[in-house]
C-alpha cells in the first residue's frame, strides 16, 4: 500500500499541560508499513485489564486525559491510539485513500501488534462506529465495553441530526476542528485544550480524515461498512456475554437518545443507560465521572 501522507510536526505537540503522556509510536503495522501511528500506553503493561480507548470525528486521544488517570488508577493498562489523519498519527493527503477497511484493518493490526487481551473496549462516535465490529475479527481478546454517543450504521439514514452534519461538513474544505469543540463543550473546555485539539492540523493539507469520515459513516446498502455493521448488530445481541456499560450525551445533535435506545436494547444485558442532561456529543469532556461511574457498575 502506497499511500502519499503528511506528518505533524511534533512542536506542534509541544505545550499540552493538560496532556502529561509519552507518545508512542509504531510504523510496522502489517498492510501499513511505513505509516506511523501514535498511541497512549499508560499504566502497568502487565495488568489483566486493558482498557481500549477509540476517539471519534475530528478528535484524538487527547479526547480521553479526563478519562485514562481514572483507568490507570484501577491498576488497568490504557491504549489510547489516534485514528491515521487524525492526533499525532500520520495523515493522508487524498481523501480517496481513506476508507472504511482502511480505519478499521489499521485498528486491528495495532491489537495484534500489542497483543491486546482482556480488552474494555471504550469507544465513542466513530470509535464506536470501528471499535463495535472490531470483536468480529477477534471476540475472544475482548471481556467488557464502555460506549457513548456512538452508532451500528447499517446502510440506513441515522436520522437528521446526522444529516445536517455530513451536509455541513462537505460545504468546508478546512472544517474549525477546535470551533466544533468550542460550541460542543462550552465551559467545558479551557484555551490549552482548544490550542490542542487544533494542534494535529496545520492547515487543510493535514485534514483529509476530518473530511472523509462524514462520507464514510454507511447510511445506504452499497456503503462500505453496512455488512460489519450488520454482523456486528448479530454479535452484540446474540453472542456478546461480557460486562457493558453506557452513558448517553443528552444534548448530542448527531447520536443522540433515540439512537443510543436501540443501542442499549441491542447489546446483550447492557444495564440503563447513565443519563447525562447537560453533556452534549463529547461525552469524555465529562470523562471523569463516567469512567468512575463504568468501573463502579463493573464491580456488581
Amino acid at each position: 500500500m502506497t499511500i502519499e501522507f503528511v506528518r505533524t510536526p511534533e512542536e506542534r505537540f509541544a505545550h499540552l499541560p493538560n496532556f502529561p503522556y509519552t507518545p508512542h509510536y509504531v510504523d510496522s503495522l502489517e498492510g501499513f508499513e511505513g505509516l506511523r501511528m501514535h498511541y497512549v500506553d499508560e499504566g502497568d503493561v502487565e495488568s489483566g485489564n486493558t482498557f481500549l480507548c477509540l476517539h471519534g470525528e475530528p478528535t484524538w486521544s487527547y479526547l480521553y486525559r479526563k478519562m485514562i488517570p481514572v483507568f490507570r488508577e484501577s491498576g488497568g493498562r490504557v491504549i489510547a491510539p489516534d485514528f491515521f489523519g487524525f492526533g499525532r498519527s500520520d495523515k493522508p493527503t487524498i481523501d480517496s485513500d481513506i476508507t472504511y477497511s482502511f480505519h478499521r484493518d489499521s485498528l486491528l493490526r495495532l491489537i495484534e501488534h500489542l497483543d491486546l487481551k482482556n480488552i474494555t473496549l471504550v469507544c465513542q462516535d466513530w470509535g464506536g462506529v470501528l471499535g463495535l465490529t472490531l470483536p468480529l475479527d477477534m471476540a475472544d481478546r475482548f471481556s467488557r465495553l464502555i460506549v457513548m454517543n456512538t452508532a451500528l450504521p447499517v446502510g440506513e439514514s441515522l436520522g437528521e441530526g446526522f444529516d445536517m452534519w455530513k451536509s455541513y461538513a462537505s460545504q468546508f474544505n478546512d472544517v474549525s476542528v477546535s470551533g466544533l469543540l468550542a460550541a460542543n463543550c462550552p465551559g467545558v473546555v479551557d484555551m490549552m485544550d482548544i490550542a490542542a485539539y487544533a494542534a494535529p492540523f496545520p492547515d487543510a493539507t493535514y485534514k483529509a480524515g476530518v473530511r472523509q469520515f462524514p462520507e464514510l459513516v454507511a447510511i445506504s446498502p452499497e456503503m462500505e461498512g453496512t455488512d460489519f455493521g450488520v454482523r456486528a448488530k448479530e454479535f452484540w445481541s446474540t453472542e456478546w456475554t461480557g460486562k457493558s456499560f453506557m452513558a448517553v450525551g443528552m444534548l448530542d445533535p448527531f447520536f443522540g437518545k433515540p439512537i443510543m435506545d436501540d443501542l442499549q436494547r441491542l447489546i446483550k444485558n447492557c444495564p440503563e443507560s447513565l443519563i447525562l442532561n447537560d453533556v452534549g456529543h463529547f461525552v469524555q469532556e465529562w470523562g471523569e465521572d463516567v469512567a468512575k461511574a463504568a468501573l463502579t457498575s463493573f464491580e456488581d
